[in-house]
């Protein structure tokens, strides 16, 4: 048991490390439009540039089965390696836009190798006790991801090319700890033959299919919210007039997620996973339907505060959804079922991330994130489903 403690430990903090690699380029957007002459809209580009990258990688792992059929640690450690490299390539002065967006896919498409596979570690050195691991799994990813964020206002005296350089050397020590410390885990089932038909087999089963819905909503939210973190606190500042230390304060209401996935995964321990999901997603919904009333409040705690909430909840269902998903694929098949239903929700993504930055941009309102509800309100659905049992 103590030798789990440490190897959770271990796949906790190179998650850490390496998914800081997600959000790299807006940590430092401002620095990218000053230097390579970018357009306004460079944030959605960009962003959905990663997620292409990401959605096209774990589609590839997955019909070639790549985390079940090779030593999960070392996938992850190649996959740091290179995803580590192609960020560090942002730094130099011959990019155009092109080039950038091509670098943040190549990452994307590497991160395939560094989230699903760490969970797909987690699944085999844990069978009780999943859902917590998975709770301090995914909090590490939403550290990591709001990381940039904080390095931006910490290291305000260096350069943005240091920034970049910074997170790279992170990445490749978060995937050489784990390629060194974490052997094949004692529940692994390795995938002895290349199978392309598990990657819609696993969907015949009803309850798996129920749990990936309500993941698939989920994901309509988040990374849409994660994305326009800044942007809300912009929007906010301009209407009330105030000045807020964005960097900072995006650090916050995004890595405050990691604190959500936790006692998330802890109550599920006490209540059920499904019941626990339930209520996360019913939560951020809320947020979602309520959120320009809050734009109206010339109150910037009580905004800011909002904000952290709604931080907390639109993440804590995420490694219960990863539960329920990774219970009901079969055994030898795990890592392919995770990697399938990250691909199909990151593809999710793209969408909400490019319609909520078009409405953005063509009316400036703040009820565009009254859309973001759709996803968590078809994940409900998908919940109360008399058929999904679990």
């Amino acid at each position: 048991m103590k030798h789990h403690k440490f190897v959770l430990f271990i796949i906790v903090i190179s998650q850490f490390c390496c998914t800081s690699l997600w959000f790299a380029s807006n940590a430092v957007l401002t620095d990218l439009i000053d230097n390579f002459n970018l357009k306004t809209n460079a944030l959605e580009n960009l962003t959905s540039a990663v997620q292409f990258g990401f959605i096209l990688g774990t589609l590839l792992f997955a019909l070639l089965s790549i985390a079940d059929r090779f030593s999960p640690s070392k996938v992850f450690f190649f996959c740091a390696s290179l995803g580590a490299v192609f960020n560090g390539c942002l730094i130099f002065n011959e990019n155009t836009l092109f080039s950038l967006l091509l670098l943040r896919f190549l990452t994307g498409f590497f991160l395939a190798g560094i989230y699903p596979v760490g969970m797909k570690i987690a699944t085999d050195y844990f069978e009780k006790g999943l859902g917590k691991s998975l709770g301090y799994l995914v909090g590490a990813l939403v550290l990591g991801t709001a990381l940039p964020h904080l390095l931006k206002d910490s290291l305000q005296d260096y350069s943005w090319q240091n920034i970049i350089l910074f997170i790279s050397i992170l990445a490749i020590f978060g995937g050489l700890l784990l390629f060194a410390l974490v052997p094949n885990g004692p529940f692994r089932k390795k995938g002895t033959a290349l199978d392309i038909s598990i990657c819609y087999k696993v969907f015949k089963n009803v309850q798996f299919r129920n749990a990936a819905i309500g993941y698939f909503g989920h994901m309509w939210e988040l990374y849409t919210f994660w994305a326009f973190v800044p942007i809300l606190l912009i929007t906010y500042s301009n209407l009330h007039d105030i000045n807020f230390k964005i960097p900072l304060l995006s650090f916050f209401i995004i890595s405050i997620g990691s604190i959500g996935c936790i006692v998330g995964s802890n109550v599920a321990a006490a209540i059920g996973t499904k019941k626990t999901a339930y209520w996360s997603l019913l939560l951020s919904c809320f947020c979602c339907l309520i959120s320009p009333l809050f734009f109206m409040i010339d109150n910037a705690i009580i905004f800011i505060c909002f904000l952290l909430f709604w931080g907390m909840v639109v993440i804590a269902d995420s490694p219960l959804f990863s539960t329920l998903i990774a219970k009901n694929a079969p055994k030898k098949d795990k890592g392919t079922a995770l990697t399938i239903v990250n691909c199909i929700g990151y593809a999710i993504t793209i969408l909400s991330i490019q319609i909520i930055s078009y409405i953005y941009h063509t009316t400036n309102t703040t009820f565009i994130y009254l859309i973001l509800a759709i996803g968590p309100i078809l994940g409900l659905i998908a919940l109360k489903s008399k058929s999904f049992k679990n």
